[in-house]
Protein backbone atom coordinates (compact mmCIF):
# COMPACT_ATOMS: atom_id res chain seq x y z
CA UNK A 1 0.00 0.00 0.00
CA UNK A 2 2.75 2.48 0.93
CA UNK A 3 4.32 1.86 -2.67
CA UNK A 4 1.01 3.15 -4.72
CA UNK A 5 1.09 5.72 -2.18
CA UNK A 6 4.35 6.85 -3.17
CA UNK A 7 3.92 6.14 -6.65
CA UNK A 8 0.65 8.69 -6.97
CA UNK A 9 2.29 11.27 -5.06
CA UNK A 10 5.13 11.29 -7.43
CA UNK A 11 2.94 10.79 -10.94
CA UNK A 12 0.86 14.31 -8.87
CA UNK A 13 4.32 16.08 -9.06
CA UNK A 14 4.99 15.17 -12.52
CA UNK A 15 1.50 16.05 -13.61
CA UNK A 16 0.76 12.90 -15.71
CA UNK A 17 -2.44 12.02 -13.49
CA UNK A 18 -6.12 13.19 -14.52
CA UNK A 19 -8.20 13.71 -12.33
CA UNK A 20 -12.65 12.53 -12.06
CA UNK A 21 -14.58 10.07 -14.02
CA UNK A 22 -15.96 11.60 -16.89
CA UNK A 23 -12.42 12.83 -17.74
CA UNK A 24 -10.97 9.68 -17.31
CA UNK A 25 -13.55 8.05 -19.54
CA UNK A 26 -13.03 10.88 -22.34
CA UNK A 27 -9.36 9.58 -22.35
CA UNK A 28 -9.66 6.25 -22.17
CA UNK A 29 -11.99 6.22 -25.43
CA UNK A 30 -9.28 8.25 -26.78
CA UNK A 31 -6.01 6.24 -25.93
CA UNK A 32 -4.95 9.07 -23.82
CA UNK A 33 -4.09 6.11 -20.72
CA UNK A 34 -1.56 3.74 -19.87
CA UNK A 35 -2.87 2.57 -16.58
CA UNK A 36 -6.25 3.55 -14.84
CA UNK A 37 -6.58 3.69 -10.95
CA UNK A 38 -9.74 2.79 -8.98
CA UNK A 39 -10.41 3.61 -5.28
CA UNK A 40 -11.81 0.71 -3.61
CA UNK A 41 -15.10 2.03 -2.93
CA UNK A 42 -15.97 3.21 -6.26
CA UNK A 43 -19.32 3.27 -7.46
CA UNK A 44 -19.94 -0.19 -9.40
CA UNK A 45 -21.70 0.94 -12.75
CA UNK A 46 -18.15 3.56 -12.68
CA UNK A 47 -16.11 0.63 -12.26
CA UNK A 48 -17.79 -1.50 -15.32
CA UNK A 49 -17.57 1.58 -17.54
CA UNK A 50 -13.77 1.90 -16.63
CA UNK A 51 -12.58 -1.67 -16.89
CA UNK A 52 -15.26 -1.78 -20.20
CA UNK A 53 -13.23 1.23 -22.22
CA UNK A 54 -9.82 -0.28 -20.83
CA UNK A 55 -10.27 -3.88 -22.10
CA UNK A 56 -10.88 -2.49 -25.24
CA UNK A 57 -8.19 0.14 -25.19
CA UNK A 58 -5.53 -2.74 -23.52
CA UNK A 59 -5.14 -0.13 -20.28
CA UNK A 60 -4.24 -1.74 -16.96
CA UNK A 61 -6.66 -1.01 -14.43
CA UNK A 62 -5.60 -1.13 -10.72
CA UNK A 63 -8.04 -1.20 -7.92
CA UNK A 64 -6.59 0.08 -4.96
CA UNK A 65 -7.13 -0.70 -1.36
CA UNK A 66 -7.39 3.13 -0.85
CA UNK A 67 -11.14 5.15 -0.28
CA UNK A 68 -11.86 7.85 -2.32
CA UNK A 69 -11.58 10.45 0.71
CA UNK A 70 -7.93 8.79 0.95
CA UNK A 71 -7.18 9.36 -2.59
CA UNK A 72 -8.62 12.89 -2.38
CA UNK A 73 -5.81 13.41 0.65
CA UNK A 74 -3.18 11.49 -0.90
CA UNK A 75 -3.52 13.96 -4.34
CA UNK A 76 -4.11 17.15 -1.80
CA UNK A 77 -7.20 18.03 -3.53
CA UNK A 78 -10.40 18.97 -1.08
CA UNK A 79 -12.58 16.82 -2.96
CA UNK A 80 -12.83 12.59 -2.74
CA UNK A 81 -11.06 11.05 -6.17
CA UNK A 82 -13.08 7.97 -7.47
CA UNK A 83 -10.84 7.45 -10.61
CA UNK A 84 -7.33 8.56 -12.00
CA UNK A 85 -5.78 7.78 -15.48
CA UNK A 86 -1.76 8.02 -16.17
CA UNK A 87 -1.37 9.52 -19.23
CA UNK A 88 1.05 8.26 -21.70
Amino acid sequence: MADIIAELKKLMKEKKLVIGADETKKGLRVGKFQKVYLASNCGDLLKKDVEHYASIGGVAVVNTNLQNTELGDICKKPFAISVMGLLK
